[in-house]
């Protein structure tokens, strides 16, 4: 008998000990997991049962150590409003309100006279200093009710990278950027603050293992540092040639993760209202597709050498100018070479060298690589919304012309997104790997995942991807201008100057050009990939003269910056 009773004692201990558990359980979601989120949500139900305060996580930078620095993340303030019928003197109270939040007189006056109406919002996102000083004002007919919003600390830095909160239509959302491709783990919905206990204690796990979405903060992979310099070289070019679009992405070849991705003009996160044309909150990165020009040789370089169509010790007789299919293609300054190697296709830039090259390896080939190695025709998969796929339709004939002309990066249109996964391609050993700006994702459940970006190939042989660094590094070791070489480090690089299509008249205009200019280094164990492009920068017509000190600079801050020690 004392036994079944001490039995029953534990068990009935055990079931206490387990219920109190749960509720203590309950009771930390709800007070401290859930607590400001709920205390909102009766704030605003007070004040304004229509509206909810917004509940959302974050967004990090990383720098280059590792810590996380703040991109966005919510403010606490208050929303200020009057109930006219209590207001005694409308114009005392504008004298009394307007030095702490300066309005516009006339439109407050109509707010705080108006009939038949008890609430009227006369300013939001008021700091929370200026809302506790107008508290202590107790004034007649003034009602502050709690506010929250999203802010991002560096007001224009990556902001086509970030995106906004922004009202699409009655609901507040991401837009544009991370903020909208990841809208489903940032936005934090009723069902996350009302959702049965046991799903939220351990449900979060069982999701995150199968991959579910669950809500939490995002880690990007931008380094706050990098992505600044990036920036300001991007102004400073625009202040000298004035392109009417700059951009410029520092990459990780290795493992696609972007360091710094911006253009020019860009515009404040904060104060996004004012921006006059809406296309500058997108992301010409990823939406936008060019002509892209010499840039592209290496990759018909490699194409040439991986086919088995020529070696990097070929030769050919550069004429100057060739005759394809009745049309006709000429180095840049008409001249001819004589009989040369490869290695002066690159370092000279020569479009009837390169021609040579697609010629050799025959549409078939040349197709295969473009579209199926390089992926060209194909969205990259970074993880940022509207990414438009290259266009390849040129190679879909065979017109040997259409070859040729694509050699060298004219009649293809792609984005920088892409050319810069496929140029990755040689400083990587041959693999394609995915664009992206998020690293791990830390859910509000306490757990972190990494995230795993797909890596394919080789779709060269490392052997290819080695041959053509070491003529890219003697592109900037003879062939690039004095002072533009580095001593110590190798670097590999090329510039490009593409014409630019005329959708009027067909052809191309004789004054109009995308440069750009794109490098990795050190050559044989790269660690950054830069690229950098602008759209009809005027003042010079090629690219070498508008890029080359910028990549040069962009170069020496990455090594001073990161402390890269000297490969030679």
């Amino acid at each position: 008998m004392n036994a079944r009773f001490i039995a029953r004692v534990r068990i009935v201990a055990a079931v206490l000990s387990a219920i109190a558990a749960i509720i203590i359980g309950r009771l930390y979601v709800l007070q401290i997991l859930d607590g400001k989120a709920y205390a909102g949500r009766a704030d605003a139900q007070f004040v304004a049962p229509q509206e909810q305060l917004t509940d959302r996580d974050s967004i990090y930078f990383s720098d280059k150590n590792g810590t996380q620095i703040i991109a966005a993340t919510l403010k606490d303030g208050f929303t200020l409003a009057v109930n006219p019928t209590k207001v005694i003197s409308a114009e005392a109270l504008y004298q009394t309100i307007n030095p702490l939040v300066p309005l516009n007189h006339d439109d407050f006056l109509a707010k705080a006279t108006k009939q038949g109406t008890q609430y009227q919002v006369i300013a939001d996102h008021l700091d929370t200093s200026i809302g506790q000083k107008l508290q202590a004002e107790e004034l007649p007919g003034v009602v502050l009710a709690d506010d929250r919003w999203r802010v991002y600390p560096g007001d224009s830095l990556a902001a086509q990278d970030i995106g906004f909160v922004a009202y699409n239509g009655n609901t507040q959302e991401g837009r544009y950027g991370l903020e909208s491709y990841y809208e489903n783990t940032l936005a934090r919905t009723d069902g996350d603050l009302y959702s049965n206990f046991f799903v939220q204690l351990f449900g979060g796990v069982e999701h995150v293992l199968q991959g579910q979405v669950q809500t939490g903060d995002i880690i990007t992979t931008i380094e706050p540092s990098v992505e600044a310099e990036l920036e300001r070289t991007l102004v400073d070019y625009d202040n000298t040639w004035h392109p009417a679009l700059a951009g410029g992405i520092i990459m990780n070849p290795q493992n696609g993760e972007i360091y710094a991705m911006a253009m020019s003009p860009t515009f404040d996160l904060n104060n996004f209202g004012q921006v006059a044309d809406p296309a500058t909150f997108g992301n010409a990165m990823v939406q936008n597709v060019y002509e892209m020009g010499s840039i592209i040789k290496p990759l018909t370089m490699a194409a040439g050498i991986d086919s088995g169509a020529i070696t990097a010790t070929t030769t050919y007789n550069d004429t100057g100018c060739i005759t394809v299919d009745a049309k006709k293609i000429c180095n840049f300054d008409l001249k001819a070479r004589g009989v040369i190697p490869m290695q002066q296709i690159l370092s000279q830039s020569l479009n009837v060298g390169a021609s040579f090259i697609a010629t050799k390896m025959g549409p078939p080939v040349m197709r295969d690589y473009f579209e199926n190695h390089y992926d060209l025709g194909e969205s990259t998969g970074i993880d940022l919304p509207a990414e438009q796929s290259g266009l390849l339709k040129n190679l879909s004939g065979t017109q040997q012309v259409e070859f040729d002309t694509a050699s060298f990066g004219q009649g293809i249109a792609i984005t920088p997104v892409e050319t810069i996964r496929a140029l990755a391609t040689l400083a990587n050993g041959g693999y394609l790997v995915t664009p992206h700006l998020v690293r791990a994702i830390h859910y509000d459940t306490g757990l972190t995942k990494t995230l795993n970006w797909q890596k394919t190939g080789p779709i060269l042989k490392p052997s290819t991807a080695q041959t053509v660094t070491q003529m890219l590094t003697t592109v900037v070791d003879t062939a690039f201008t004095k002072g533009m070489s580095f001593e110590h480090y190798s670097v590999a690089a090329k510039t490009g100057t593409a014409q630019i299509a005329n959708p009027a008249g067909g052809g191309y205009y004789t004054d109009r050009y995308l440069h750009s200019y794109f490098g990795y280094f050190p050559s044989y164990d790269p660690k950054f990939i830069i690229f950098l492009f602008a759209y009809e920068p005027v003042g010079a017509p090629y690219s070498s003269e508008t890029w080359g000190t910028y990549f040069h600079d962009t170069v020496q801050f990455l090594i001073n910056y990161y402390d890269v020690p000297p490969d030679r």
